[in-house]
C-alpha cells in the first residue's frame, strides 16, 4: 500500500506531527514558499522585452503574475515530486491563513499531482487536533489565494514604482512599501511633534496628613493640592505643545514657584477639615486572550522582547505543539479551551475565582481577519508552566507562561474592591502674590485631595495583570487630578467635617513632557487601531524599517533617522495618498472584500494602478511627478542659519562661523532629531567641523598634512594640488565642416594621497605632525625572514597586525605597529597560527543531537557572527536569533534550511568568446550641404 504524502512548511512542524499520523503517512516540509515573483533581471530572455519586463506582472492584461521556483528551492521541489510519485494521496497541511493557503496553491501548481488532493488545516498541533483535521479536509480556498496574490502584486507595484524615485532623489538602496512607509511616517510625525514641543513649568503642593476614626485613628496618608479658591490647579495636561495653557482650560490656577512656596507658608499653621468623602465600588475585568498584536505588545512590555523575537519564539512553540497558531486576529476560544481554562482556574485558585458563566469576547479590531482562535496553550487540557519547565527554557518558557496566564485569567472572575476619595480644605493665613496665579487674598480656600483603591477580592489578578505603555501625563499631579493616584496608601475612616492634622507641606516644580516616543508595543497598537496592515506582519514591518535605517532604537524607544525625514517628506509631497492613514486602512478593507469574494481582484488592481475618473492611480502619480528638488527634499532648517542635509554618507550640518567662514560638521548617530537644537547644532559646527586641521608640511615632500573627520572616523592625509588642466587643441583654420573634431588631450591623473586612520589613543585635538607622518608611513617594514619574505606591521579594520605574504598575525597593542622588532615578529610567527584573534574557544551553546545528521549541534562564534553547526553543515544565525535564547528546534531548523538549499554553486569559469570578423557597416550617408 502506497503512503499518503503530507506537506507542511517547516521541518519542525513535520517532525512534531509525524508521530500523530502513523506509518501510513509520510510528512515532508516545503521549507516555506517554493516560488515567487522573480526580479526582472531573473526573467527568461524572451520575457525581458514583453509586458512582464518591469514587474514580472502583466499590468496590461489582467495583472497576470509570472512565478518562478526559487533557485534554492529547486532541489526541494525535485525531492517532493519524487515523493509524490510513490504516494497515492496528497495532503496539503500548510497554515490556515492566507499565506498558508497561497503556499498550498503554489505547491499544487508546481507539483501537478495525478493523485487525489486534500487540504488539511489545524490551528494547534496535538494528537486530537490532527485526527480531527484528517476527518475534516476541504478544498483549496481560491478566494484566500486571490487575496494573498493581490497583496503580493500590490506590494510589487508599489515598491517597484516608488522606490526608484527614492533612489534618484535621496539615495541608493532605499525602499518604499505599503505598510512600512506608513509605519515610518507615524514615527517621523511623533518626532516632529517632539521637535516642535516647548515645555511649560508649573508647580503644585503636596503633604502628609493624619486622621481617622476607630481602628484607623492616627493613619497617615498623602494628599495633593487640587484647587485654590474653588478653581482647579493646573497640571501638565492643561498645557499645549507650545507651552501655553489650552483655551478650554482657562479656568485653572497656574501656580509658579512663588505661588507654590507662598501657599506652603500660608497653610503651615492652618486647620484642615474634611470637606467631602466619596466611596465607589471598584470592578475590573480581565483582558481578552491574546491575538497576534496583543501578544507582541505584552511580550515587549513584560518580557522586553521585540516583535520579531516574540513571533519567532511563538512559532517555535506552535510547531512543537505547545500553543495554538500564533497569527490570528480572533479573541474567541473554543468550547474545549474555555472548559480547560475554567477547570484549571478552579483547581489552582478555588471555585470562587471562576464566574458562573463562561466569558465571551468580541473583536474590536477594524480588520479582524477570518480564522482561527485566540492564542492559547494547545490541547483540551492545558499544561501548566511547571509541567513544561523541563522541556522549555529561556524565551520559550517565558512566552509560554505569559500565554498560559493570560488564557486562564481571561476566564476568571472580576477583581472587586472600593475606591475612596477624600477632600480637605483650609484657608490661607496670609496674602500670596504670584506672577502666573495673581494675588490670592488671605483666607483663600485651598483644597487637597487623596484617593486610593482597596482590592477586597483579587479575582483574575491572582493569575495575571495586563501591562500598559507609559502615558504622557503620569506624574502625581495629573494622576491626582484624575483620581488615579495609584501610589496612595489605604485611607482612614473619616467623615465630612472631621479635622485632620497636616504635617510638612512641600512645593514641587514640574515641566510638561513631550509626546512619548513609540515603542514596538505602542507602534503595533497604533497600526492596529488605525487598521493599517495585518498584525501578523507587524513584526516583519518593524524589522524592515529598523534594518533599512529609517528607525533607530534607544532602549525600548523608537526614533527616526534623518534619512526617514527625507523619505517621508518626499512621499507626503508627491505620493500623499499612498501614505495617508485612512487610504492605507481602506486598502486593507478592500483586500478583505477580495478574500470574502465580494470584490473582483482585477478590477481593484486596475483602479489602484490606473486610477478612477479624475483620481490618478499609482502609474499616474509616478508619471506626473514633475521636478523634484533633491537638495530641498534632503534639507531641514535647524535655525540660526544652520541647515541639516541628508547626504550620501549620512546627515551633516552646514552653517557659517562668526567670521563668515563656511562650516560643515557630521551629525553623530546618537543625537536624536529632537535633541538637535540650534544650540547643539552650533556647538557641533564650532567643535567638530569637517574642515581640515592643518598640521604642517611634510619636509620630505613639501606637501601640506591635514587631519579631518571622515565617514569612518578621524584620519590624516596629505593635500596634493590639482594637476594643470589639459589644453584645448586649437580648431583648424577655416572651421571644422567636413573635418574630424580634434581630440582633447586627456587630463593627467591626480596622484593618490597617502592617508592613515588615527589610533584609538589619538584625537583630532592633540595629534601632531610627527604622529601624522608615522600613520601615513604605514605599512611599516619590520624586516625579512630567512627566506627573504618581507614582514610588515599595519593597522587594519580589526586592529593592529603583522603580515608576511598571505599570513597575518594579530598584535596585542597599537604601539607595537611602530616599535616591534624583527626578532619579536619572528617569535610571533614561530607560534602555531591561531584562528581569529585568540586560541580556539569552546562553543557558545550546545543544542543536542540533530535528528537528521545525528551529530551534536553547537553554536559557535565566527568571523561573520554566531552560527550553528553539526560539523558538516553551518548555518548563520538570523538577526532575530539570540545566542542565549536560541532553542534546539530553531538550530535544527536553520540547519535543515541550509541543507535544503544545497551547496553554494561556484560561478562557471568564463570562456573567452570566439572572435568573429567584424561585420562591415554601410557607410553613413552625409547630409546634403546647406545652400547659402
Amino acid at each position: 500500500m502506497l503512503p499518503k504524502l503530507v506537506i507542511v512548511e517547516s521541518p519542525t512542524k513535520a517532525r512534531t506531527i509525524t508521530p500523530f499520523l502513523g506509518s501510513d503517512y509520510e510528512v515532508e516540509a516545503s521549507v516555506g514558499h517554493i516560488r515567487d515573483l522573480p526580479q526582472p533581471s531573473e526573467l527568461p530572455a524572451e520575457m525581458k522585452k514583453g509586458p512582464y519586463k518591469k514587474f514580472a506582472v502583466n499590468v496590461e492584461d489582467g495583472f497576470d503574475p509570472y512565478y518562478v521556483v526559487d533557485a534554492d528551492k529547486k532541489k526541494k521541489v525535485a525531492e517532493l515530486k519524487r515523493k509524490l510519485k510513490d504516494a497515492d494521496e496528497l495532503y496539503l497541511a500548510t497554515d490556515e491563513d492566507r499565506e498558508g493557503e497561497a503556499i498550498a496553491w503554489h505547491l499544487l501548481q508546481v507539483l501537478d499531482p495525478k493523485v487525489p488532493v486534500k487540504r488539511m488545516v489545524f490551528h494547534e498541533i496535538t494528537r486530537e487536533a490532527i485526527v480531527r483535521a484528517l476527518d475534516a479536509t476541504r478544498e483549496l480556498d481560491t478566494r484566500l489565494v486571490d487575496a494573498q496574490e493581490t497583496r503580493r502584486i500590490l506590494d510589487r507595484l508599489y515598491g517597484y514604482e516608488v522606490s526608484p524615485v527614492l533612489w534618484r532623489k535621496i539615495g541608493p538602496g532605499l525602499s518604499a512599501g505599503r505598510v512600512q512607509s506608513v509605519a515610518t511616517r507615524l514615527v517621523v510625525e511623533r518626532e516632529r511633534e517632539r521637535m516642535a514641543f516647548r515645555s511649560a513649568s508649573y508647580w503644585d503642593v503636596s503633604g502628609e496628613f493624619t486622621g481617622g476614626r476607630g481602628e484607623t485613628a492616627g493613619t497617615a496618608f498623602n494628599a495633593r493640592l487640587t484647587s485654590v479658591g474653588g478653581t482647579r490647579v493646573a497640571t501638565g495636561r492643561d498645557f499645549d505643545d507650545v507651552g501655553q495653557l489650552k483655551g478650554r482650560t482657562g479656568g485653572v490656577v497656574h501656580l509658579d514657584s512663588a505661588g507654590a512656596h507662598g501657599l506652603v507658608e500660608a497653610l503651615g499653621g492652618a486647620s484642615f477639615t474634611v470637606s467631602s468623602v466619596e466611596t465607589k465600588p471598584y470592578t475590573r475585568r480581565p483582558a481578552a486572550p491574546f491575538t497576534t498584536s496583543t501578544l507582541q505588545q505584552e511580550a515587549s512590555r513584560k518580557l522586553r522582547m521585540n516583535s520579531r523575537a516574540a513571533m519567532r519564539t511563538a512559532q517555535s512553540l506552535y510547531e512543537n505543539g505547545y500553543i495554538t497558531y500564533m497569527r490570528t486576529d480572533s479573541v474567541t476560544l473554543s468550547t474545549e479551551a474555555v472548559s480547560a481554562a475554567r477547570r484549571q482556574a478552579a483547581d489552582l485558585y478555588g471555585a470562587e475565582y471562576v464566574p458562573e458563566k463562561p466569558r465571551v469576547y468580541a473583536n474590536k479590531s477594524k480588520n479582524a481577519q477570518e480564522a482561527h482562535e485566540a492564542i492559547r496553550p494547545a490541547g483540551d487540557h492545558f499544561r501548566t508552566p511547571a509541567q513544561v519547565a523541563k522541556a522549555l527554557s529561556g524565551d520559550e518558557f517565558r512566552l509560554y507562561e505569559l500565554i498560559w496566564k493570560r488564557t486562564v485569567a481571561s476566564q476568571m472572575s472580576d477583581a472587586r474592591g472600593s475606591t475612596a476619595s477624600i477632600r480637605m480644605q483650609a484657608g490661607t493665613t496670609a496674602e500670596i502674590t504670584s506672577a502666573t496665579a495673581g494675588t490670592l487674598a488671605t483666607g483663600t480656600t485651598a483644597e487637597f485631595s487623596a484617593s486610593g483603591t482597596v482590592i477586597t477580592f483579587r479575582g483574575f489578578l491572582a493569575a495575571y495583570e495586563e501591562g500598559k505603555d507609559a502615558g504622557r501625563y503620569e506624574d502625581g499631579a495629573d494622576a491626582a487630578a484624575k483620581g488615579e493616584d495609584k501610589g496612595a496608601s489605604r485611607l482612614p475612616d473619616v467623615r465630612e467635617g472631621d479635622g485632620v492634622a497636616n504635617g510638612p507641606l512641600t512645593a514641587d516644580g514640574h515641566e510638561t513632557s513631550p509626546p512619548p516616543r513609540y515603542t514596538e508595543a505602542s507602534l503595533t497598537a497604533a497600526l492596529e487601531e488605525r487598521g493599517i496592515g495585518r498584525p501578523s506582519t507587524y513584526a516583519a514591518t518593524i524589522g524592515v524599517i529598523v534594518d533599512r535605517g529609517y528607525v533607530l532604537r534607544r532602549g525600548q524607544a523608537l526614533f527616526p533617522s534623518w534619512l526617514a525625514f527625507s523619505v517621508v517628506r518626499l512621499l507626503e509631497e508627491h505620493f500623499g495618498s499612498l501614505v495617508d492613514y485612512d487610504f492605507t486602512a481602506s486598502m486593507e478593507s478592500d483586500l478583505d472584500r477580495i478574500a470574502a469574494g465580494s470584490q473582483d481582484r482585477v478590477e481593484w488592481l486596475t483602479q489602484f494602478y490606473y486610477g478612477v475618473g479624475d483620481a490618478p492611480g499609482l502609474s499616474g502619480l509616478v508619471n506626473d511627478l514633475g521636478d523634484i528638488d533633491a537638495r530641498d527634499i534632503n534639507s531641514i532648517p535647524v535655525g540660526d542659519g544652520i541647515t541639516l542635509r541628508v547626504g550620501r554618507y549620512g546627515p551633516y550640518l552646514e552653517g557659517t562661523g562668526a567670521d563668515g567662514t563656511a562650516l560643515r560638521a557630521s551629525v553623530p548617530e546618537d543625537v536624536a532629531p529632537d535633541e538637535l537644537t540650534t544650540e547643539r547644532a552650533r556647538e557641533l559646527l564650532e567643535t567638530q567641523s569637517d574642515g581640515d586641521i592643518e598640521l604642517g608640511v611634510d619636509p620630505a615632500t613639501g606637501l601640506q598634512v591635514v587631519a579631518k573627520n571622515g565617514r569612518y572616523g578621524p584620519y590624516v592625509t596629505e593635500v596634493i594640488p590639482d594637476p594643470p588642466a589639459a589644453e584645448e587643441p586649437a580648431a583648424p583654420a577655416g572651421g571644422t565642416d567636413g573635418a574630424a573634431k580634434p581630440k582633447r588631450k586627456k587630463a593627467p591623473a591626480k596622484a593618490k594621497p597617502r592617508t592613515g586612520s588615527l589610533l584609538q589613543s589619538m584625537s583630532l585635538d592633540t595629534i601632531t605632525l610627527e604622529q601624522a607622518l608615522q600613520l601615513m608611513s604605514l605599512p611599516r617594514v619590520v624586516g625579512t625572514d630567512a627566506e627573504g619574505v618581507e614582514i610588515t606591521s599595519q593597522n587594519g579594520r580589526y586592529g593592529p597586525y603583522l603580515k608576511k605574504g598571505t599570513d597575518s598575525r594579530s598584535l596585542t597593542s597599537e604601539e607595537q605597529i611602530f616599535d616591534i622588532t624583527l626578532e619579536e615578529a619572528l617569535a610571533i610567527y614561530a607560534q602555531p597560527k591561531q584562528r581569529g584573534r585568540a586560541s580556539a574557544t569552546p562553543p557558545l551553546r550546545e543544542l543536542g543531537v540533530d535528528p537528521v545528521s545525528e551529530k551534536p549541534v553547537v553554536v559557535k562564534d565566527g568571523r561573520f557572527g554566531p552560527y550553528v553547526t553539526d560539523g558538516t553543515t553551518n548555518a548563520t544565525l538570523r538577526k532575530e536569533d539570540e545566542v542565549e535564547a536560541i532553542t534546539p528546534e530553531r538550530g535544527f531548523e536553520l540547519l535543515a534550511e541550509k541543507r535544503a538549499k544545497g551547496p553554494a554553486k561556484k560561478p562557471a569559469a568564463r570562456k573567452p568568446a570566439a572572435r568573429k570578423p567584424a561585420a562591415k557597416k554601410p557607410a553613413a550617408k552625409k547630409a546634403p550641404a546647406k545652400k547659402a
